[in-house]
């Protein structure tokens, strides 16, 4: 007879990394031993909090900063409880107790409640505008004062300070930051580098003023400014505190627990109590507190030991920091304090903006900081922990790694070959070499394999280069390099989606996401919107768009604007227009204030600084007048470039004019993955640019020369030559179909250029100009996807407004198949 055996209780207090990834250690060590609560105090999944600051200057969304999401939780059966902090702790009745009321009993509970901001006692400190910088709410508060505009103050010069100031004033806002020291990150850095960094931050356009000790931020209802000691006044809506942070231990100290600077704990991260644990910047070990990752995960690991009975211990931590703000690599470890015996070796070159010293005593690496160049403080980190003897290589230390070992060579593959198993690799996630290797031996054959399969390089990305060199050693030419995962939900990479999506007949996102083992049920911002056109592409007619998986941009059919309004651009067929369409656009710019108008690069009108609410009517306007969408927002086409051609040019030898009208109207309305732009010259002369479009026709006597995969974007691309055609029709059936085949096998957000690059120009040829048939049926299938296309989603969105079709639009039916050869 069989008993079913209860498994005991692990109650997690804190939702952050280091309670989520003591877990994360624990499952991999034995994931059926615990049942397992977490309490989160945000109403979020697990996410990275050091990345809070590329979230803050746009560079990263939240749901790429995400580690956890609810599929992690669900797969192992964790019961999450997020927004409902716990509010005591009974170690009599082993039972803890939420704000909401809800009780839980525990076998084992872990304290992972992390640090709070340091708020100074000044005057005005709780006032409406003062925040700190430690969670995804603080982010918050910040994007929406950056989205109003005007001055902020960053109280204090560290690493998250200056990450906060640099992420403002990306965001538009005037930047001043205090630091109370004489130099910016005094704990992390010389003066000589502090300086350095000072003076680059300037030369950025942020204020940095040292020695600044705050008295009091001035205000009423909200921040007005903040004056110092010494009578100067900053002008500020917005205040950062970021001065320091302190273990968060008023729970534990309410339960009776021992404290400290944190709440104290053994080697195996036991409390004074043996069934209460404490991990991460919470807890005091050897009387030192951390603030950094790389502890945490050398904590969590130590502590889940203990809880699977293989006790390891730990030791304390050695710590080094890397800061990368506004372009600068900044990378400090140890000490650099000098003092007797300590040797400063130094490297200064000005015109590269490099500044590396080294700090040796007894022969050991004891200290580092690098400005401008990091590449070795793995290496220098590595050193320092193992206390190795550099006396054989002290001429060359210095110089890194790749001299210092064999006499000046340069092979940064070989410097990353020396690193030992032992040597961090990425300390965001607290990722050794040989932790990466494995991952590699283990089947991970491209980066974004490893960062789904062991998480180096998925954070910050500033070890991205040494993993992409452990990748290279250990895979030679096997490496992966195209093979990219769709996102982080997924280990599969677009090519495999849109295959399984066809080959299963799928037809909703959700079903997509269900068969395929999405780790996070409703996906990202990464996958969604390419999960939605793939779905629009396979299933023309059948499949609903799925507005919230667009951009804010195809969402509101108006591309947004820094200051938040919206530019609104009409179509002009073939870049044509004539006075009913003229006064209907002069009529919307001063009937809604436009403050601007422009002529843009692919001929037509974009009109500036529509208010969000006021789109609607201005689209119902133009529609009036018989103008639809000319989607300058999308992923589709957006323009068709002419020159006058033939009917005025003196040079023109085909109407191309006419062609760019019959292209446009072929093509509009059609979803692609990237934007894309085609043009028609009238002769050689090429005045219309055909040759740096997705898609472009040069016209010559006997007839038409077919370019693709062409851009003028950051990195310009010339067109290859497709081929020549006699007539207009052979030249808009073969544009259709490289249309087609682009939409069907090019990856979402992959422009023409790349893709092209990527599959062969010879590939094109065989599917486009050698197979007749082929060529037909991709023509085919645009055209019958063109039928569901070419609807004005400004009419569509007008609300109460039946909008009928009006006699002038009848020029700009969809085009019938019989007119393309």
């Amino acid at each position: 007879m069989t008993h079913h055996i209860q498994r005991p209780h692990l109650v997690v207090i804190g939702n952050g990394m280091a309670g989520c990834r003591a877990v994360e250690e624990l499952l991999a060590r034995d994931p059926h031993r615990y049942r397992v609560t977490i309490f989160g105090a945000e109403p979020h999944v697990n996410y990275n909090r050091i990345m809070l600051s590329p979230v803050l200057a746009g560079e990263k969304t939240f749901d790429e900063i995400v580690i956890n999401g609810h599929g992690w939780y669900r797969d192992h059966g964790i019961e999450l409880i997020a927004g409902d902090p716990i509010a005591q702790i009974d170690r009599v009745a082993k039972t803890v107790t939420s704000r909401s009321g809800r009780t839980l009993g525990y076998d084992k509970l872990l304290i992972a409640t992390g640090s709070d901001p340091f708020i100074i006692p000044v005057p005005g400190k709780d006032l409406p505008g003062v925040v700190g910088f430690r969670e995804m709410n603080d982010v918050d508060a910040m994007l929406a004062a950056a989205d109003k505009g005007g001055d902020a103050v960053v109280i204090g010069g560290g690493l998250l300070g200056l990450e906060a100031a640099h992420g403002l004033s990306l965001r538009g806002m005037k930047v001043t930051v205090l630091h109370l020291m004489p130099t910016l990150m005094e704990r992390q850095l010389d003066e000589a580098a502090a300086w350095l960094l000072k003076s680059a931050l300037e030369a950025r356009g942020q204020t940095i003023l040292t020695g600044a000790d705050t008295a009091e931020i001035l205000g009423t209802d909200a921040v007005e400014g903040v004056r110092l000691k010494d009578g100067r006044v900053i002008p500020a809506s917005l205040v950062v505190m970021a001065v320091g942070i302190r273990p968060c231990t008023a729970l534990a100290r309410d339960a009776g627990l021992d404290i400290g600077r944190g709440i104290k704990v053994d080697d195996h991260m036991v409390t004074s109590d043996p069934d209460v644990l404490a991990v991460g910047e919470c807890v005091e070990h050897a009387g030192q507190v951390y603030g950094l990752v790389a502890p945490l995960w050398e904590m969590c690991r130590a502590l889940a030991d203990g809880l699977v009975e293989q006790p390891s211990g730990y030791r304390g931590s050695v710590t080094s920091t890397k800061l990368k703000v506004s372009g600068i690599d900044v990378f400090s470890a140890g000490d650099f304090s000098g003092g007797d015996g300590a040797e400063d070796i130094v490297l200064r070159d000005a015109s590269r903006g490099v500044y590396k010293r080294v700090v040796v005593k007894n022969d050991r690496v004891v200290g580092a900081v690098l400005y401008g160049d990091t590449a070795d403080g793995a290496w220098y980190f590595d050193l320092l922990k193992k206390q190795e003897d550099v006396s054989e290589m002290r001429d060359l230390l210095i110089f890194g790694q790749a001299h210092a070992h064999g006499g000046g060579q340069t092979d940064p593959k070989a410097a990353v070959a020396a690193l030992s198993d032992d040597a961090e690799i990425c300390g965001c996630n607290g990722v050794s070499k040989g932790q990466v290797v494995a991952c590699i031996a283990g089947g991970a054959a491209s980066l974004d394999a490893v960062r789904a399969g062991c998480k180096a390089s998925a954070s910050c990305g500033s070890c991205t280069g040494i993993v992409e060199n452990l990748l290279a050693l250990t895979l030679g030419d096997e490496v992966q390099a195209g093979a990219k995962t769709m996102c982080k939900c997924t280990s599969f990479g677009h090519d495999d989606v849109r295959r399984e999506i066809v080959d299963q007949g799928m037809q909703s996102i959700p079903e997509v996401m269900q068969k395929l083992h999405w780790s996070t049920p409703d996906g990202c911002s990464s996958c969604r919107p390419a999960l939605n056109y793939y779905l629009l592409c396979a299933l023309p007619g059948d499949y609903k768009d799925d507005q919230q998986s667009r951009f804010v941009n195809e969402r509101m059919h108006a591309n947004i604007q820094k200051d938040g309004t919206y530019s609104v651009v009409p179509r002009m067929w073939g870049g044509l227009t004539n006075p009913r369409e003229l006064r209907a656009i002069a009529d919307v710019v001063e009937k809604y204030d436009a403050p601007m108008v422009k002529v843009t690069g692919g001929q037509r009108l974009d009109i500036f600084g529509i208010k969000k609410e006021d789109l609607p009517a201005v689209w119902a306007d133009l529609n009036a007048a018989g103008m639809v969408s000319g989607h300058a927002y999308g992923k589709s086409l957006r323009t068709v470039k002419t020159c006058v051609g033939s009917e005025w040019c003196r040079f023109g030898t085909q109407d191309s004019t006419g062609l760019g009208v019959k292209l446009e109207r072929m093509s509009w309305g059609s979803w692609m993955p990237h934007k894309f732009k085609i043009a028609v010259s009238g002769c050689p002369r090429n005045c219309a640019e055909a040759t740096i479009k997705d898609f472009g026709v040069v016209c010559v006597d006997s007839g038409y020369e077919l370019h693709v995969g062409g851009n003028g974007g950051i990195k310009v691309r010339a067109t290859d030559l497709l081929c020549k055609v006699a007539t207009e029709a052979e030249a808009m059936g073969y544009c259709a179909a490289f249309i087609q085949l682009y939409r069907e096998e090019a990856r979402y957000l992959e422009r023409t250029a790349p893709w092209l690059e990527r599959v062969g120009l010879n590939y094109l040829k065989a599917r486009i100009v050698e197979d007749t048939q082929g060529r037909e049926a991709l023509t085919a299938r645009f055209l019958h996807s063109q039928r569901f296309s070419q609807e004005d989603p400004w009419a569509e969105r007008v609300a109460g407004r039946e909008h009928e079709q009006h006699a002038h639009m009848a020029a700009f039916t969809p085009v019938r198949e019989e007119e393309i050869a």
